[in-house]
């Protein structure tokens, strides 16, 4: 028996981290999960609801963590002063280390923690990979659960022969013909890493993750004081409507500010929503995002613009510009014409209209998750 591991997931207040807790509890019940989220004081009110109304069909407690939490400020306002009035941005983001994950480290500390992350199987990105030994990632929406760091590890060309004899010791009887000669096939530059996981992915899932839980057995990660992970068998794919069909169907529910609102310029009729949940001024927003916060929450918007008097914007132009009424105009009809773009290539089958309507970017994961 080895050293006992926690198993622990944030729940940020948006979409896919909320169908993640769902479908953990639905699938596998017997997990003791310890759900945390970390506020920043500066969420909408929607978000607080899903996590009430997520504390209720979990039937568990979500733990709140607060950066500063003995200061006389909310947490963003008290790293805001302490930086000068900087405003977080995409290549500084003070945010995401001071609001988000130290609160997280400190709340795990040294134990080792196996952290469940609801990056979806649609998604082209990697989920937040902690620089700690003792915390782990985990994937379950995708097709392959496991991180980058442990895929690097495990098919380093140094240890293909050792992968090689896993795949042997759990092959039950198949065969493994095809199999082994992707093993064998070394990375380069022409057979990279990524090629090489999923060809082993697409050949037999299932077997995958039994090979790379085998090889973690020999390590000093967390999963290696696991004697059992449920997980290994698992070969669910859950894409955008996957999620939306968890919170709809398990009464949880979806957040409001995702639901689209029609809005109307120049005659033509469009609609807008937010692609995520976190801070109501985070400037990963798109334009049209920054405009449904105007129209939708006008005092939000008014908070927001409060913060760049001190000469720092959210964006490139500044939010009283933004909000002037013909800019607002223009901003909508750029959007219609995406719209109209994206449903004249969009066929029977594509979910490309949705892609691009509601497209999350790259984002902080950290937050958005």
């Amino acid at each position: 028996m080895g050293k006992r591991v926690r198993h622990v997931m944030g729940i940020s207040g948006g979409k896919d981290s909320a169908a993640l807790a769902i479908y953990m509890k639905m699938n596998y019940p017997d997990l003791d999960i310890e759900y945390y989220t970390t506020d920043t004081g500066k969420e909408l009110d929607e978000t607080y609801q899903l996590i009430e109304n997520l504390e209720i069909y979990l039937g568990k407690k979500i733990h709140l963590l607060e950066a500063a939490n003995e200061s006389h400020e909310n947490p963003f306002d008290h790293f805001y002063e302490i930086f000068g009035g900087y405003l977080p941005s995409s290549q500084s983001r003070w945010c995401t280390n001071k609001l988000k994950l130290e609160p997280f480290e400190q709340y795990v500390g040294d134990d080792l923690v196996i952290s469940y992350v609801g990056i979806r199987g649609d998604e082209n990105r990697e989920g937040y990979i902690s620089t700690k030994s003792n915390i782990q990632s985990i994937f379950p929406f995708r097709q392959n659960i496991w991180s980058v760091d442990v895929m690097k590890q495990v098919f380093d060309n140094a240890n293909m022969d050792l992968v090689e004899r896993l795949y042997q010791e759990h092959q039950d009887g198949l065969s493994l013909d095809r199999i082994l000669e992707a093993v064998r096939r070394p990375l380069s530059a022409y057979f990279l890493l990524d090629n090489k996981v999923q060809l082993l992915l697409d050949l037999d899932t299932a077997l995958f993750n039994k090979v790379i839980y085998g090889f973690l057995k020999m390590t000093d990660r967390p999963m290696a004081s696991e004697d059992y992970f449920p997980l290994l068998d698992n070969t669910d794919i859950l894409i955008k409507e996957d999620i939306f069909n968890l919170l709809r169907e398990s009464g949880v529910g979806v957040p409001a500010y995702y639901e689209p609102i029609e809005f109307e310029v120049d005659g033509k009729k469009g609609t807008y929503a937010r692609s995520r949940s976190g801070c109501f001024f985070c400037f990963f927003q798109q334009k049209i995002e920054w405009v449904w916060l105007l129209e939708q929450h006008p005092d939000r918007f008014a908070k927001a613009i409060e913060y760049e008097k001190e000469g720092y914007t959210w964006m490139d132009e500044r939010l009283e510009d933004l909000a002037q009424p013909e800019r607002v105009a223009q901003i909508k009809r750029d959007y219609i014409k995406r719209q109209e773009r994206a449903a004249k290539a969009k066929d029977a089958n594509s979910d490309l209209l949705m892609d691009i309507l509601t497209d999350e970017g790259d984002g902080c994961v950290a937050c958005f998750v």
